[in-house]
């Protein structure tokens, strides 16, 4: 690797429930050092999850971070030592009582690697038996299905500001 970045030091920052911040202090290629400030996390997973034909389920939730309610996918964080897909199985259940016959990988990729670690394990899920939401304790989302019209008009107005929502829903469309 001729662009490696050698870890000299790890300072730890902050460590959270969810994320750890950690500063690095690095050997560049060129011999000479500099810092980067990483925020360490779990990893996540999301479900674009195909009720009927034609037919998604996205949440509505409140992103603090954000100032406001987003659309997304169903999605949540990995616990420690969790298998991606039973993470996968978990959160479609606990935001939208939905379970899944089968649910297939669709990408996987790091959020924002600029500054974190955090991998997203994205499926796709359908053959889907209604139940009962039970989302954690401090979760707020309202679940509801769109048709692929809907979700088309959402994605040209902006509606959709989320990325690995767009992600998904930009696979879903290749699949018409």
């Amino acid at each position: 690797m001729a662009n490696h970045e050698r870890t000299i030091d790890t300072e730890p920052i902050f460590e959270g429930r969810m994320i750890r911040v950690n500063k690095l202090t690095v050997e560049l290629p060129n011999g000479k050092t500099s810092t980067r400030e990483v925020v360490v996390h779990p990893g996540a997973v999301a479900v674009l999850a195909e009720v009927s034909q034609n037919r998604v389920i996205l949440v509505r939730q409140y992103r603090k971070a954000c100032e406001k309610e987003l659309w997304e996918i169903p999605a949540g964080k990995l616990e420690k030592d969790e298998d991606p897909l039973q993470a996968a199985i978990r959160e479609l259940s606990e935001e939208t009582g939905y379970v899944a016959a089968k649910l297939e990988p669709i990408y996987r990729f790091y959020t924002t690697p600029g500054f974190t670690n955090e991998r997203l394990h994205v499926y796709y899920a359908d053959e889907l038996t209604e139940g009962d939401v039970h989302p954690d304790e401090d979760e707020f989302v309202d679940a509801r299905a769109f048709t692929r019209d809907e979700v088309e008009r959402m994605m040209a107005s902006g509606e959709i500001e989320d990325a690995k929502t767009l992600i998904a829903l930009l696979w879903w469309r290749t699949r018409a």
